[in-house]
């Protein structure tokens, strides 16, 4: 089914094929013709799916049936929880509206940099802004933009942007908007505290959930679970990227020291390997990708910052070296390979101490996978003795923050 057979201008359809969508995915199916006829909506679906085009390509086919005031009113606002998401959606809007007869001003704006550039990008107004929910709020109260004229809002990741520390900044920007608007809420997973937000803030909408029946990840990954002792984990990664000849390896570490460390490791065995991860500087960091999507990296150690809205073509291999904290960042981990149906391998390590956590996160996913030993690193430590009254991740009692954060997830937002 071609673009156009949903009601998409030529112009569009043609930025669309150029940028790899020769026909729509399932959630672009679904999505473009509701966003077009004004529709409220609430789309699920798995990492890597095309959700951005799904919301991006409608979205600007409404704002160019309408001249540009001028100045320039923000119409379409797209909040985000990352720098590296909100950089990326900037870029994909940009190339969506190249053949349009008059392009949309897109700005993209987020912490961690110097506010002035962005505010000297707002002159003139905005047809389409793509914001973190902080850095929106200090524009606002620098009067560099006005949201009161904002016809569509746009939540990507919406998960989590209702995270501990993002709910009071959402709401502050809610605020500010006009009660008469198009809502759209896109995410890999719905957890009960945005359920809760969409039955406050949509108006009859489309529940659009694309391959729900898989609680785990897209079918075309491969999923591996490898035993090894803990302090050999670093010489197996090692192995595996040289035996098998993996060219380019996302591994996903707990800590930024545990990033830098592997990745000083691996490069010492002779691997161009770098860490990625929210001590680096916007600058830094935003070269790290550049230079891992050309290819000029062969392993990059991150945190979970790279686990969402990373878009990287034609990733091969996902590792994680230490689990992830919940199943839900499992399944957007192992979501940056295998996309826009790609094939992909995902790669868990499990030591002694982290295999009562893998099997919450198989409990969870749906899944069983068979454990793998590799000749040279058969596993030799036992697991310790389950401890009353923990989490049950890494041995640990829930801290602090993961309580706050669960009651934030249960609670009503004001």
């Amino acid at each position: 089914m071609p673009f156009a057979s949903l009601g998409l201008d030529p112009h569009l359809a043609r930025a669309a094929a150029e940028l790899g969508f020769s026909t729509p995915t399932p959630i672009q199916s679904q999505a473009i013709p509701a966003v077009l006829a004004g529709t409220d909506l609430l789309a699920t679906a798995q990492t890597g799916s095309g959700k951005t085009a799904a919301f991006a390509l409608p979205l600007l086919q409404r704002l160019s049936s309408q001249p540009a005031p001028n100045p320039r009113r923000v119409r379409a606002l797209v909040l985000v929880p990352t720098r590296e998401l909100a950089a990326q959606v900037g870029d994909v809007l940009r190339s969506l509206c190249q053949h349009l007869p008059q392009a949309a001003k897109v700005v993209v704006v987020f912490g961690g940099v110097s506010i002035n550039p962005q505010m000297m990008a707002l002159r003139g107004g905005a047809d389409v802004v793509v914001a973190t929910p902080g850095r929106l709020l200090d524009l606002v109260q620098h009067n560099a933009l006005q949201l009161q004229a904002v016809e569509c809002l746009v939540l990507d990741e919406a998960d989590r942007l209702l995270d501990l520390g993002f709910a009071d900044e959402l709401q502050g920007v809610l605020d500010l908007l006009p009660p008469k608007r198009q809502n759209l809420f896109f995410s890999a997973t719905f957890p009960p505290a945005v359920e809760t937000l969409a039955q406050t803030l949509l108006r009859d909408p489309l529940r659009v959930d694309i391959e729900a029946h898989e609680p785990g990840a897209s079918a075309t990954v491969v999923q591996r679970m490898i035993q090894v002792d803990a302090q050999r984990r670093t010489q197996l990664l090692r192995h595996l990227i040289k035996s098998n000849g993996w060219e380019r390896v996302l591994v996903f570490v707990a800590t930024q020291y545990a990033a830098q460390h592997v990745a000083a490791k691996l490069h010492q065995g002779d691997l161009f390997a770098t860490s990625f991860h929210g001590g680096l500087s916007q600058g830094a960091r935003k070269q790290t990708l550049s230079e891992f999507k050309e290819k000029r990296w062969d392993v990059v150690v991150t945190t979970d910052l790279a686990a969402r809205g990373i878009d990287i073509v034609q990733l091969p291999v996902v590792v994680n070296y230490d689990l992830p904290r919940s199943a839900v960042d499992y399944v957007h981990r192992i979501g940056r390979t295998a996309r826009a149906g790609e094939g992909g391998l995902a790669v868990s390590f499990v030591t002694a101490e982290s295999q009562a956590h893998w099997g919450v996160i198989e409990k969870r996913q749906g899944m069983r996978l068979l454990p793998e030993h590799i000749e040279g690193f058969e596993p030799t430590e036992a697991a310790p003795p389950p401890v009353p009254g923990t989490g049950g991740i890494k041995g640990k009692r829930p801290s602090k923050k993961d309580k706050l954060r669960a009651a934030a997830g249960g609670a009503k937002p004001a």
